[in-house]
C-alpha cells in the first residue's frame, strides 16, 4: 500500500488537557480512561399494571478519569497544579482534546468541577530501561450539558 502526506500508519492519537479557570495547561498524555457516562434508570411500577414496568432516565454518572503518560518535562505543570489545589480545592473547568497524529483537534470535552483525586508515578529502578509512567486521575461531574437550566 503506498503512503502519502495523509497516512496516519503507525502513527498515534494523543490528549491534551488543560485547567480553564486554573491556566494550567497539563501537557500530552497517551492514554485516557473513564470517558463515560452512564443514566441509571428508574423504574414505574402500579399496583394494578401486574409485571408492566415504566422506564425513566435518571441521573448520569460518570466514571473518574485517569490519564497515563511518561513523564516528562510537563510533569512540573502537573505538581504546580496539584500544589494549588491541595487543601483549597476549587470548583474548575477544563477540557481534553484529542489530537490526530498530524496535531489537529478531532474532538474535545468540556469537563466540569474537576477535582484531583490522586497522582502516582510507577517505581522505576536505574538498572531497567523502562521509561517512569506518570498517573492522574481526576473526579469531574461530567462533560455533558445535561445539568444546564435552559
Amino acid at each position: 500500500m503506498p503512503l502519502n502526506d495523509d497516512s496516519t500508519l503507525a502513527l498515534a492519537n494523543r490528549f491534551l488537557v488543560h485547567i480553564e479557570n486554573a491556566e494550567y495547561n497539563l501537557g500530552s498524555w497517551a492514554q485516557v480512561q473513564g470517558l463515560d457516562v452512564q443514566w441509571k434508570m428508574a423504574d414505574y411500577r402500579a399496583g394494578d399494571a401486574g409485571n408492566d414496568r415504566w422506564y425513566f432516565p435518571g441521573f448520569t454518572e460518570y466514571t473518574p478519569l485517569k490519564l497515563t503518560r511518561a513523564a516528562c518535562s510537563d510533569s512540573s505543570k502537573v505538581q504546580a497544579w496539584l500544589s494549588s489545589n491541595s487543601f483549597k480545592s476549587k470548583a474548575q473547568t477544563g477540557h481534553i482534546t484529542l489530537m490526530d497524529p498530524h496535531n489537529k483537534p478531532v474532538i474535545k470535552w468540556e469537563m466540569r468541577r474537576i477535582i484531583p483525586v490522586k497522582w502516582s508515578i510507577a517505581s522505576f529502578e536505574a538498572g531497567q530501561s523502562k521509561v517512569a509512567l506518570e498517573t492522574l486521575e481526576l473526579q469531574h461531574l461530567g462533560f455533558l450539558s445535561d445539568d444546564v437550566a435552559a
